[in-house]
């Protein structure tokens, strides 16, 4: 698969987003979704994006983190050059989503992810939604301190808008790597975030990179040139939109969800499928 850089490191262009193994209303088995991130291993994956929070309520805060970690333990030897990027900051108040981005609660959610993932250090460490009851210098000094500490190799920043990541890229300097935000076909809020990125040489991870695709495959009426792309190519929609992805900038690092081994295996397969000038030009569209 084609290798992209993150951090110090180089993984899969294309990586596993583990959400939907967690938090959909009808999940997978626990042995399915074992074989989903068997799957993207199987392709070539190397970088699989998860998170405390990913989980149906507060009772079982941390599924997603478990399940991942218990994947990669029973994919054996091979699992060895993956690079889990995990996320803090999102609480649960039974099935409610909640903030907390002060330093204290990072730290703790940082050890709890430390514990759950089995490692002495998370990889990329990622910093899940402003908190608006915590000044953002606040929140980026404690992951700071997590990276001083040797708790954290490197960090990212999500949901975050272009004066937001200056700051972060001020407290973090090297240590801050990436950015995911909200990026798709149907949701292109975050063009300037991506531009601003590839100026600073940070990975940019577009959270549900689907945005706009219906069930039925195709996307909506929004960007109908990707159905039209992909009939042309005879390959999904869901391969074309990843492709396109890519072909924004080469710190581009789409995480597609997945909750079926076929699903990833499509996905992984975009890496390898280029999009000419003219297509590209009318998906910009």
């Amino acid at each position: 698969m084609q290798q992209r850089r993150l951090g110090d490191r180089t993984v899969s262009a294309i990586g596993l987003g583990a959400m939907p193994l967690s938090t959909r209303e009808q999940r997978p088995s626990p042995a399915e979704a074992e074989a989903v991130v068997h799957a993207a291993l199987d392709a070539g994956v190397t970088l699989v994006d998860t998170a405390d929070a990913y989980a149906a309520d507060e009772s079982e805060f941390g599924h997603n983190e478990e399940l991942v970690a218990r994947a990669l333990r029973s994919y054996g030897g091979g699992a060895g050059d993956v690079l889990v990027a995990t996320k803090g900051g999102h609480t649960r108040q039974g099935s409610d989503w909640g903030l907390d981005g002060s330093p204290a609660y990072l730290r703790r959610a940082c050890e709890g992810s430390l514990r759950r993932l089995g490692v002495d250090a998370i990889g990329l460490y990622q910093f899940h939604r402003p908190d608006p009851a915590t000044p953002w210098e606040e929140s980026m000094a404690g992951l700071r301190a997590l990276v001083d500490d040797g708790l954290v190799r490197m960090v990212g920043v999500s949901n975050a808008d272009v004066a937001q990541i200056d700051v972060a890229r001020s407290v973090l300097g090297d240590a801050l790597v990436a950015v995911q935000n909200q990026f798709s076909p149907a949701y292109r809020s975050s063009a300037g975030e991506l531009a601003h990125c590839a100026a600073t040489g940070l990975a940019f991870l577009p959270w549900s990179p689907f945005g706009g695709v219906s069930a039925a495959g195709s996307l909506d009426t929004t960007a109908p040139a990707f159905a039209e792309v992909a009939e042309e190519l005879g390959v999904s929609v869901y391969r074309v939109t990843l492709a396109w992805h890519l072909a924004q900038a080469d710190v581009v690092l789409p995480i597609p969800g997945a909750s079926r081994p076929s699903s990833i295996t499509d996905s992984a397969a975009a890496a390898d499928l280029e999009l000419t000038p003219e297509q590209l030009a009318r998906l910009a569209g």
